[in-house]
């Protein structure tokens, strides 16, 4: 039997650490098939399908979840 491999977190390099606020998401794109975004807070993690990561980073981009002012 293959050891599961374990996902391997990034932040983005916009992200900045600090002590008063260090609030940051970090993905991992590691393990084929497989996304995980992790709060570097909380450590709480969601999974997610590539494609169902393929499918938000594409809504994302042409503004799907943007919030109306």
């Amino acid at each position: 039997m293959s050891a599961v491999p374990e996902f391997e977190f990034r932040s983005s390099s916009a992200c900045t650490y600090n002590n008063s606020d260090p609030r940051c998401v970090e993905v991992a794109t590691n393990v084929p098939g497989k996304v995980a975004v992790r709060n570097s807070v909380t450590g709480r993690t969601v999974e997610f399908t590539a494609d169902e990561w393929t499918g938000f980073l594409a809504g994302a981009k042409v503004g799907e979840f943007d919030l109306s002012a």
